[in-house]
């Protein structure tokens, strides 16, 4: 298929391109000029058109929480959010400890037709921390890291061995960073605000113990390390540190804990309740201080579906987590890129090429010959997030009722157009 866009602003700060101008796209390649016309012409006046976003974190649910999410509702909120590669996290039931869950996954994206996925597989057999899994088959199977995600892996010899193992395959182990003997019955950040509100807090040193360990054992091992989901300014200093004695150390942050602090818990709703919790001003303020001095080197949407009926409970019962594909770049150009604490190349770069290569995903940039994943962008429009208009089959988002500036208007993977101003087309790739 032949596509022209035309007269879009082309933004791209991995090839430094910030100039307006039209994009061709023959058989899902980029190309410098087509013959003949073009089957299919997109009008890119007043919008942006930058790589596609690359999401490496993100939880589907499907198999096994079907109610909360699945493949397809899931890639369908991915390509409205601008992302066309989603990473899939293995908490599942069954979890993605053999070769058959992942490529269920695969197949089931494939049928979907929307965003691409990549599925992450266990560190351990059923995610008991205990036992490695055959990361060989799981490599085999498509999964390009492992992970344990929704638990960490406590014993520090199993780490260890993971650490060393996946050497052997140059894939990153992702660890989520909680001491539970320190989190124990957490709920909310250990702080002021939880001892105003009589909830039982969840400390910093939670995150760091763990983080400091793992930072260990990643040069020991000279494995590759990836931390998902940072959150506290010391445990980013630790990484800022051992970064400067080895390159195979990334780390990811989220929207939210971006965006917000522990003083939106105050209002009870539980949306505001993610693992880790939403910490303090001073921690924000580092984490995008971290974002601009680039220690950080993914904004991940860490994208946690429930259904109602397990959010809509007291604090202390609701479920941990929150949705974030389809608000993730409005929220962050409107907080961060607006107020002038981050530049929009910087943003974009998270969201992108710095992601991708994270995971060695060769995605994220506008080049002759490259992969037409992009996503078309109305920098000005200002809209408001509404809890009915998630195509995500759950709708717990902190970010309910904010008014917004930057929206999604087009998602192109692969060259065919899945998305555009609302309207959704699936396409097999």
């Amino acid at each position: 298929m032949i596509v022209e866009i035309k007269g879009a602003h082309l933004f791209d700060p991995l090839n430094k391109i910030d100039e307006k101008g039209n994009v061709y796209i023959i058989n899902g390649r980029v190309k410098k000029k087509i013959k003949g016309m073009p089957e299919l012409v997109i009008d890119g006046k007043n919008l942006y058109l930058m790589p596609a976003f690359i999401d490496i974190h993100t939880h589907l649910r499907e198999p096994g929480n079907e109610d909360a999410e699945t493949i397809e509702t899931g890639s369908k909120a991915a390509v409205k959010g601008g992302y066309a590669t989603i990473c899939a996290m293995p908490n599942t039931i069954p979890p993605v400890d053999n070769e058959g869950t992942a490529r269920y996954i695969i197949d089931r994206a494939k049928q979907a037709g929307y965003a691409k996925i990549f599925p992450i597989g266990t560190i351990t057999k059923a995610r008991e921390g205990k036992e490695i899994s055959e990361i060989g088959h799981l490599v085999k199977a498509g999964c390009i890291g492992i992970s344990d995600d929704g638990s960490p892996v406590m014993n520090a010899d199993v780490m260890r061995r993971a650490l060393e193992y996946t050497k052997i395959f140059g894939i990153p182990v992702i660890e989520h960073p909680e001491d539970l003997d320190l989190s124990s019955e957490g709920q909310i950040n250990e702080g002021v605000v939880s001892a105003d509100l009589g909830i039982e807090g969840i400390p910093s040193i939670s995150e760091t113990t763990i983080v400091a360990r793992d930072l260990l054992l990643a040069k020991f091992t000279g494995g590759r390390l990836h931390l998902a989901h940072i959150s506290t300014k010391e445990a980013l200093s630790r990484i800022e540190r051992m970064k400067k004695q080895t390159e195979k150390i990334t780390c990811e942050v989220t929207p939210h804990h971006l965006t917000l602090t522990e003083e939106s818990v105050r209002t009870f709703d539980t949306n505001t309740k993610m693992k880790p919790p939403l910490r303090t001003r001073e921690d924000v303020n580092a984490l995008i201080k971290g974002l601009n001095k680039g220690i950080i080197d993914a904004i991940a949407t860490d994208h946690a579906p429930h259904p109602r009926y397990r959010k809509e409970l007291e604090y202390s019962l609701a479920a941990f987590g929150v949705i974030g594909l389809e608000t993730s770049f409005s929220v962050l150009h409107t907080k961060l890129v607006k107020t002038g604490k981050v530049a929009l190349s910087t943003l974009i770069s998270k969201m992108t090429s710095s992601p991708g290569n994270c995971f060695h995903l060769p995605y994220g940039e506008i080049k002759v010959n490259g992969l037409a994943d992009f996503v078309l962008i109305d920098l000005k429009k200002q809209w408001k997030i509404e809890e009915d208009a998630f195509v995500s089959k759950s709708s717990n988002s902190p970010f309910i009722d904010w008014k917004v500036d930057g929206k999604v208007i087009s998602t192109i993977v692969n060259g065919n157009l899945v998305f555009n101003d609302g309207i959704f087309t699936p396409s097999a790739f």
